[in-house]
């Protein structure tokens, strides 16, 4: 995996990421730091970064079980170190599993697997910071999906 971060000029403090797949990511800095507030900090791409890994793994995980899930989203609350390097030091995972008759322990057990053996980044976060989580699961009336 590669990524090539520049800076976007002298009149700010935005970056451009370029990932190794060809994506661009845009990153700025608070204005008391110099930046113009035009894009996501760079420790929120981080925060960004980790739900979507952890959400990633749960859908495939509960795809894999049988489930009829529907929707995945994932709130992470976090805390920082009030003095530099500032790390992360907790980070709170609430996940929103929509889907129909979806199982509680097989939510439980998606999340856990994610947390403990997947997500790579919730993984390096857990080096400096308190991790949690929590979880809803939201039946979703809708018509059932034909899974192949």
């Amino acid at each position: 995996m590669e990524c090539t971060v520049r800076w976007a000029g002298l009149s700010g403090m935005t970056f451009l990421a370029e990932t190794g797949s060809g994506h661009i990511v845009t990153m700025d800095g608070a204005p008391e730091g110099g930046g113009r507030n035009l894009a996501p900090r760079p420790m929120e791409v981080v925060l960004a970064g980790t739900g979507g890994c952890t959400a990633y793994d749960v859908v495939l995980i509960l795809r894999k079980s049988g489930q009829d899930i529907r929707g995945c989203d994932v709130t992470l609350k976090s805390e920082r170190a009030e003095k530099d390097p500032k790390v992360f030091t907790k980070v709170h995972f609430h996940f929103t599993v929509r889907g129909r008759n979806l199982k509680a322990n097989l939510v439980e057990r998606a999340i856990k697997l994610s947390h403990e053996k997947y997500c790579s980044a919730s993984i390096m976060l857990e080096k400096t910071a308190e991790l949690t989580h929590t979880f809803e699961i939201v039946e979703d009336a809708g018509e059932a999906l034909q899974q192949s």
